[in-house]
């Protein structure tokens, strides 16, 4: 598919956004609304919940959300000298059309691009060097991989087009009460079936040569999730989508759409820890009782707790993440579900390269390379090495050679050592390590993940991240538990789980 598709393609749906979601069919009478509804984070997932929950529920509902650390989550910077630098998810699909919504509506412009060239280290030497002519990587992977290159983009974009219908889904209102309902809402069983395979098994059934698995397809999976071909085929997909052309940030920083969001939805922030959360019932005007959710919490002011009609929780329910206790509830909710997050450090070091540990014979002062990616072998201690802009391009910015001290971020999945960061870097001024644990370890066959619905009214955002983890994925999330949470509110059951958007529209036309 040619860049004019994509575009139309994208141009079609912003166009919709705002168009057709009430259009279908005259909703019934509502009940009343709810009068005070908890969100436990403030990442990009908790955020956009508050958003979408302000557009489900309007403006007489309050809002508030809780965030111990600060708005954003695992979107962060550090600051370096007199500039900032991305250290959290950094890069956002050209077809993210919440994200490109929401700097939209927030008024915040997309950064500004800089020129770059992607390199492949093996451990001991660069494999593969990305040229300044088009051409010439294009004649580079002919003769090394034939057409596998080519074959992989149509592949993704073969998924990409599925994966676009969750969008019209969600402006007509549809909302889904399980991962594997919205998956299948995208992509059939074939989505599934990407979930219960590895990346590996799905490529080879698919023709693609192990050789440019191991060289190519290995070093995205490892840049993105530092993980390898053996995580599950649908994350596998998401991963290879971030390889394309066309990627974008968010000029001042991704987490700006995160304190966008936030007051755009007129909530208000907590800044607290939830401790626990339980089932309260409290007598009613109407002479019968009312069930409630007693959110618990500490801040700075010490222990409080408050009750509310709707609580979704948007931060990762698993071991070493976040701890909530759950009382009152039948069936029981556990504080922790299956499965692990896996650890990336990112080692931001503003320093002088040395080029040699590429094992790269050329000048410093002409090696342009600024995205090394690794292969998964005994040697590649790094999942990857990037140079990194400032989150503000000034005006005239253009990115040092390697043969001037600059901003680097290393990704590994253990803490460097003094002898490694020596290894790779002749000298440095400052060194920042964050710990993350950005996203699940993913394995094949997939586990049962997490559900939306953890009770009537409490719901669970980053179930999807068992699908996948990206900022994306957590905006979709956040949508569809808005959607879910009015619908459910309001008893419109024929709008959820339901997969004939398409047969209904050709109807009313």
């Amino acid at each position: 598919m040619n860049p004019q598709t994509l575009s139309l393609r994208a141009l079609l749906f912003l166009g919709l956004w705002h168009a057709g979601r009430r259009g279908l069919a005259s909703a019934p009478e509502l009940r009343d609304q709810p009068k005070k509804i908890a969100v436990v984070g403030a990442g990009i997932g908790g955020t956009a919940a508050a958003y979408f929950l302000r557009q489900e529920f309007g403006a007489g509902v309050k809002i508030d959300v809780f965030e111990s650390g600060t708005v954003g989550g695992r979107l962060a910077t550090v600051k370096i000298g007199d500039y900032e630098y991305e250290t959290g998810g950094s890069m956002i699909h050209p077809l993210n059309l919440h994200m490109k919504h929401f700097i939209e509506k927030l008024g915040i412009p997309p950064r500004k691009e800089v020129s770059s060239k992607m390199a492949i280290f093996d451990g001991k030497e660069l494999m593969f060097e990305e040229s300044d002519w088009f051409i010439v990587n294009v004649f580079r992977m002919l003769w090394r991989y034939g057409f596998n290159f080519l074959r992989m983009q149509m592949w993704v974009e073969s998924v990409l087009d599925k994966f676009m219908r969750i969008y019209q889904y969600q402006q007509y209102g549809y909302s889904f009460s399980s991962v594997k309902t919205l998956l299948h809402a995208m992509g059939g069983d074939g989505f599934l079936a990407l979930m219960n395979q590895t990346l590996e098994e799905t490529m080879i059934g698919e023709g693609f040569s192990q050789i440019f698995l191991n060289d190519i397809v290995a070093p995205i999976t490892r840049a993105n999730y530092g993980q390898s071909v053996r995580i599950h085929g649908f994350v596998g997909a998401v991963s290879l989508a971030g390889a394309d052309s066309g990627l974008w940030a968010v000029d001042g920083g991704n987490k700006r759409v995160c304190s966008g969001l936030l007051y755009n939805s007129k909530s208000e922030l907590i800044p607290a820890r939830v401790t626990s959360i339980a089932v309260r019932v409290r007598p009613s005007k109407k002479g019968t009782t009312a069930s409630f959710y007693e959110v618990s919490y500490v801040g700075e002011s010490g222990s409080a707790h408050s009750l509310y009609d709707i609580v979704v929780i948007a931060t990762p329910l698993h071991q070493g993440k976040y701890d909530i206790t759950f009382s009152g509830f039948s069936p029981p909710i556990p504080s922790h579900y299956p499965g692990h997050y896996h650890q990336t450090v990112s080692t931001v070091v503003h320093g002088l390269l040395n080029t040699s540990y590429l094992g790269t014979a050329e000048p410093a002062s002409e090696f342009t390379v600024s995205d090394v990616l690794t292969t998964d072998s005994k040697g590649s201690v790094i999942s990857s090495l990037i140079s990194l802009n400032p989150v503000h391009i000034p005006a005239g910015y253009t990115q040092p050679p390697a043969s001037q001290a600059k901003v680097w971020k290393v990704s590994s999945s253990q803490p460097l050592s003094q002898e490694q960061l020596q290894n790779m870097f002749l000298s440095w001024d400052s060194v920042s390590e964050t710990r993350w644990l950005a996203y699940p370890a993913y394995r094949s066959p997939h586990r049962k993940t997490p559900p939306f619905i953890l009770h009537n009214r409490l719901y669970y955002l980053n179930a999807v991240e068992w699908a996948a983890s990206a900022m994306e994925m957590s905006a979709i999330s956040a949508r569809n538990v808005a959607l879910l949470a009015h619908h459910r509110w309001h008893g419109q059951v024929g709008k959820i789980d339901q997969e004939d958007l398409h047969t209904r529209l050709r109807g009313e036309l």
